[in-house]
């Protein structure tokens, strides 16, 4: 058995299932927490995730349980990787478990509806934990790639230095490169905007607008999303690392990213639902839009590429309506 600290991560989709298998791959012994029993006994039994990844065997050193409770118990790193919306719901009912000194690791890349609270200040809200004991995981990881094998570097953020190299040496493999900062804000948000701005570089992609908007979305996003971090406290130098414009670019030029994919649905004129069944997962900009632009009106921040996706989401306005709308704004210094 690993001398290294255990951990558990609740949430049995595709990135937490990747996430248990990095830990494993890193010498570190993990428990994954699933929802329906059936994934639980799938992985246990078979070495497999029944419902993602299938044909990727998973190491030894991943357990699987339905059990929050037994997943939680003795485990020092708690990673969170349940839908952004639910979470608050979910940690009501694991708090009592988690061990006192646990490090909580969000790998959500959402802002909550009706509060405008990121997922580290909801963790902290539910369970009452000091900031230093929260971190968030995040970069350009498409959950496919690095099943796959292939290498990809990552962000770990938390405003205690000891508990982001201790989670820096327990996520290291030879594919996956963790770098750490404590620019906790900078980091969660530049995960949690692009997936807004993924949206609408998918609705691009249907329309078959060329490279020049393509790359136009990429940058006027990183900058919307920039002026939103600094509003709330975070760094601007964040947003040009590997949780800024390297999550960016990665969401938006991948095929393989949800809500690139959910985006070019709605391009090709499809409606919120038909999206939603196409895809079949969880593309995390389609609710989180709407709480990061209220999140932006109330900081007086301007976010023009959010303000249109929500407005396609969520108010049924025509893509090609909603380009207009921005190609039109009054021209002004970049």
């Amino acid at each position: 058995m690993s001398g290294r600290p255990r951990a558990a991560v609740l949430g049995a989709g595709s990135w937490g299932t990747t996430v248990a298998r990095i830990l494993a791959d890193a010498g570190t012994p993990v428990t994954l927490w699933a929802r329906r029993p059936e994934v639980a006994r799938g992985i246990r039994a078979r070495r497999r995730n029944p419902e993602y990844f299938a044909d990727v065997p998973l190491p030894d050193l991943v357990d699987a349980t339905d059990d929050a409770a037994a997943a939680l118990s003795g485990a020092a790193l708690v990673f969170l990787a349940v839908p952004s919306q639910t979470l608050r719901a979910n940690l009501a009912g694991w708090v009592g478990h988690v061990d006192r000194d646990a490090t909580l690791v969000s790998l959500m890349k959402g802002v909550e509806l009706g509060s405008g609270r990121r997922m580290t200040e909801v963790i902290r809200e539910v369970t009452g934990v000091r900031a230093d004991r929260v971190a968030v995981l995040s970069g350009p990881n498409l959950a496919p790639e690095i099943m796959d094998g292939q290498p990809t570097a990552t962000v770990i953020a938390c405003a205690d230095e000891d508990r982001a190299t201790a989670l820096q040496e327990a996520v290291t493999t030879p594919y996956f490169r963790a770098y750490t900062n404590d620019d906790v804000i900078g980091v969660e948000l530049g995960g949690a905007v692009k997936n807004v701005i993924a949206l609408a570089y998918g609705v691009a992609c249907a329309m078959r607008l060329g490279d020049n908007l393509r790359a136009t979305l990429i940058t006027r996003g990183l900058a919307e999303t920039a002026r939103l971090g600094v509003a709330l406290g975070a760094d601007p130098l964040t947003f040009a690392g590997l949780a800024g414009l390297g999550d960016l670019v990665g969401t938006c030029s991948s095929p393989m990213s949800r809500n690139r994919t959910f985006g070019e649905h709605l391009g090709r004129g499809g409606s919120l639902e038909d999206a939603q069944r196409a895809t079949r997962q969880t593309a995390e900009g389609v609710k989180s839009c709407l709480a990061i632009r209220d999140l932006a009106r109330a900081h007086g921040v301007e976010m023009p590429i959010t303000e249109q996706i929500e407005r396609v989401c969520h108010e049924g306005v025509d893509p090609r309506a909603a380009l207009t709308t921005l190609m039109s704004r009054k021209p002004k210094p970049e």
